[in-house]
């Protein structure tokens, strides 16, 4: 009994390791068609409008901008930053 408890107990602990949080859909394209087929921002993966369109071409569909795209990511500024003027202190001597 102790066994088949360490066995579920290993074997969720590697479920939960393994999965990661998925992405928010529908952030990393900024156009998406909209129609019949794909209501809402269902298929939201084109990189350019001319793209969009030449997808939704000769069907009921229409090319919209993605209200949820995120662009590039910049990086986050650092936490601290000294006041204008002043230069960081220094790093303390350990060991001496």
């Amino acid at each position: 009994m102790r066994r088949a408890i360490l066995a579920v107990l290993a074997a969720s602990g590697l479920a939960a390791i393994g999965a990661a949080p998925a992405e928010a859909v529908g952030t990393k394209y900024p156009f998406c068609l909209q129609g019949d087929e794909y209501p809402g921002l269902s298929y939201c993966t084109f990189t350019s409008y001319e793209q969009c369109q030449a997808t939704a071409s000769g069907r009921f569909l229409y090319c919209i901008a993605n209200p949820y795209y995120i662009g590039e990511r910049e990086p986050a500024p650092s936490a601290y930053r000294p006041l204008p003027g002043r230069a960081l202190p220094p790093a303390p001597a350990y060991g001496r």
